[in-house]
């Protein structure tokens, strides 16, 4: 398989989504939507229980980090046991609810209606990339294909190296309030944001040619991208809002 024909959400990759097919029925956008719309309520939900627990005083920081670990554990079962997505993908947006819970909770705290600003944000942003996508503006071509994957791989690397440095006392700069942490993050939401470009391109593609089960897979995709999308808005927002 190229790597062009892969984008940077882990989702979407030839493993998951090959051509040969031996269910009748097929994967198709308005599954995928409906899906989508279930994982969203899901996080929804999770996340109101989250922020009220904090609100009563609860101390939600394990809801939180739990939250991101089993989402990532979850991830990587899905990765290699794709026939359960349908099982997988659920649990996934449970887990994201308790992370996006206690840290919308912790940023409302400090700065009131931050998170609801940032959800208006990515919904905004959501549908502007669709409308480039499906006008043609934005044409994914390899060459896009290729800065973005390797600009997300990079944004990904340099997360994961800083909070396994975190464990040991040593602070990166992209968790500070300075310019550099604040660009970063900028850089962080743009490439998310063109994630999107590729998850809607790579759908088009393989609608009606891949399994059915695989619309959970297409979900997941897109849950990956659009909680990595609000979770730099909102960073990126705490971050002005501290340092103006």
């Amino acid at each position: 398989m190229k790597l062009l024909d892969k984008t940077s959400n882990p989702a979407f990759t030839n493993y998951f989504f090959g051509d040969d097919s031996d269910d009748s029925k097929t994967m198709t956008v308005f599954g995928i939507f409906k899906k989508s719309i279930l994982s969203i309520l899901i996080i929804i939900i999770i996340s109101i229980g989250v922020w009220k627990l904090y609100s009563d005083g609860t101390n939600i920081k394990w809801y939180s980090i739990g939250g991101m670990l089993a989402a990532i554990i979850i991830s990587i079962i899905i990765s290699v046991r794709q026939h359960w997505a349908h099982i997988l993908v659920p649990l996934y947006a449970i887990a994201k609810g308790f992370f996006l819970g206690g840290m919308s909770a912790y940023a409302h705290k400090h700065f009131p209606n931050l998170p609801y600003q940032a959800i208006g944000i990515t919904m905004i942003t959501f549908l502007i990339m669709l409308i480039l996508y499906q006008t043609r503006i934005i044409v994914v071509t390899k060459k896009l294909k290729s800065v973005i994957i390797t600009a997300a791989t990079s944004i990904f690397v340099i997360y994961i190296i800083s909070w396994v440095l975190s464990f040991f006392g040593i602070k990166v700069f992209i968790w500070g309030t300075s310019w550099p942490a604040i660009i970063f993050n900028i850089l962080a939401a743009i490439f998310a944001s063109l994630s999107l470009l590729l998850d809607f391109d790579y759908i088009e593609r393989h609608k009606n040619k891949s399994a059915k089960y695989k619309e959970w897979l297409a979900t997941w995709g897109l849950l990956v991208t659009l909680v990595w999308l609000y979770a730099e808005i909102l960073r990126l927002m705490r971050k002005l809002a501290i340092r103006f």
